[in-house]
Formats: structure tokens, sequence, C-alpha cells
């Protein structure tokens, strides 16, 4: 089995949006936009990758959160369509977790925008054993093969200039219910989480950016020989082992699919993950973008130090 895995999007829409939408946190998001963001992340290019996966066509596709800049009705139509016209892959074949760009509001949060649109990418073939957070039914379980994708939720909405994740208890505690079911038990779990399991070593880092809870997710896996932490939040390609008390799971990390930046870990592109029959994680690669030619290289995803 062949995953690709691409995240942080970023996709900026705003047609139609009035001006007293930005009379909150999407202030300081959009000042960010045009002094910077807006001229390194190209949506263009994340079409350039939906095209490319479609044409390698994988037997499953993830996506792990900031699909959208601000949070806005637009920009999650814009992400649908992209979906829906360039990927063109049945919402079976593709699972979705969101950001916290994706949560950017309280609003978003309320109106649970990212469930709405994303509805068919997030269902459940556990339902009984996910939990009602106010974003809706997570985790989500897709049984796929031998291999079974788990989606939590760590977006939550933050105050300007924070950019941290939590789970939640509720999460934690179907997460531990789920990785006990026989269903998933006989398969190779995949973990999609947009904020990465292991936080910075500083704790004013953490603070800002990191998963609050990350040792209560810890302890959910610990008892794992193998497996998939699949994220994003970092734009930049990495790969850490993460050992348990029976073996070591591998956690990934995807760069933005819209970002151009000079270094390679960075550059746009998309992971893929092959998977043996036995279940064991075969291959991890990644394939960078060359916007120079609109081609794309396979490489290896860098190690941490």
């Amino acid at each position: 089995m062949r995953i690709a895995h691409i995240s942080d999007l970023h996709v900026l829409a705003m047609d139609g949006v009035s001006t007293s939408r930005f009379l909150n946190k999407r202030l300081t998001g959009y000042m960010n936009l045009k002094l910077k963001r807006q001229h390194v992340h190209r949506s263009q290019t994340v079409v350039a990758l939906l095209r490319e996966i479609r044409r390698q066509n994988p037997d499953h596709v993830v996506i792990t959160g900031d699909l959208t800049n601000l949070a806005l009705e637009p920009e999650f139509e814009a992400v649908r369509a992209m979906l829906d016209e360039e990927l063109g892959f049945d919402p079976s074949r593709v699972s979705v977790v969101p950001g916290n760009h994706d949560l950017y509001t309280r609003g978003a949060l309320r109106a649970q925008r990212f469930t709405r649109y994303f509805a068919p990418y997030v269902t459940s073939d556990l339902p009984d054993l996910g939990a009602n957070i106010p974003l809706g039914l997570f985790p989500f379980v897709r049984l796929r093969n031998n291999v079974a994708i788990i989606g939590l939720s760590s977006a939550v909405p933050r105050p300007p200039l924070v950019a941290s994740g939590e789970l939640g208890a509720l999460q934690t505690g179907a997460l531990r219910d789920i990785l006990a079911n026989d269903q998933v038990k006989k398969r190779t779990p995949i973990f999609l989480l947009h904020h990465p399991p292991k936080n910075p070593d500083s704790v004013v880092k953490t603070a800002l950016e990191g998963l609050w809870d990350a040792a209560a997710l810890t302890s959910m896996y610990d008892h794992l020989q193998r497996g998939l932490l699949l994220h994003g939040h970092l734009h930049r390609r990495i790969h850490r082992a993460h050992p348990t008390s029976s073996g070591s799971l591998d956690s990934v990390g995807a760069t933005s699919a819209s970002l151009h930046h000079e270094h390679e870990d960075r550059m746009a592109g998309f992971n893929t993950y092959d998977i043996d029959e036995s279940g064991g994680i075969e291959k991890i690669s990644s394939c960078v973008f060359d916007s120079e030619h609109g081609t794309f290289s396979v490489r290896g995803v860098p190690t941490a130090a």
C-alpha cells in the first residue's frame, strides 16, 4: 500500500469578505500575509502537487492540516474545489485533519467550517469509538487494507501570535479505546495530526507553538511495535524515530505544499510511504517540487539530529 502525505496548503482566498471579518486575530494574520507569506506560499503550487499525486495514483492521500490561511469560507471553498477537480479521488481515498489555521478564530470553530466543508474526508469506520469534541467526531478511524488511519484534531483557537495545539482528554480517552479495538490492533496504525508529537526544547516555544498534551499522546502509543505519526506545522520535511516499550514509531513531517524556499527540506512537495503486505514500513520518500521546470524529484526525508 502506498500513501501520499501533504500538509500546510495555506490557501488564501478573500473574495467577497467584509473588512469587519478582520477585526480580530485575522488582522495580525493578514499583516503577516502582506509582509511576507503571500510572496512564498503559492496556491498554484498546491495544484501542481495534487495533479502529480493524481498521476502517481497512490492508494490513499492524507492531509495534515492548515488547508486555509484565515479560516474564511472562500478559502475552504477553494481547497474543496482543488480536491474535487485537481486531485479527483473519491473521499474514501483521502483523509484530512485540521490545523491551527483552520480554526483561526473561535467563530470558525463555532461554525464548524472545517467539518462542514470536509465532512466526506473525516468519516469513520468506527464512529462509536470517537469523541464528540466541539469540532465534531474525533478521532476518526479508516480501516484500509493492513493499516488503520487515525485522524486526530490538535487544532484549537488561540490568541494572536499563538499557534499551539491540544488534543484534550476526550480525544485521548477515545484514542485509548480505538487502539484496543481488535480491527485496529491487527493493523499498522497511522496517526494523523497537525502538530508534531515532539515539542521544542524551549518551554516558551512549546507554549506558543507546540502540542500541549504531547505526553498524553505518547502514553497512548507506548505499547505499539510500529506505526507512523504523520504531521505538518513545521513547514519542513523531518523524520524522527519515537522509541516505545516494544519497538519504535516513525514520526514524519511534511513541508508546506505551497511553500517556495531555497532549502530543499522546506521546498514544496509531498511525502510517500510504502507499507508492505505484513504492515511494515517499507520505504519513506519525498517528492520535491522544482519550480523552474515544474517537475518533481524523489528524495529521502532528512532525519532529525
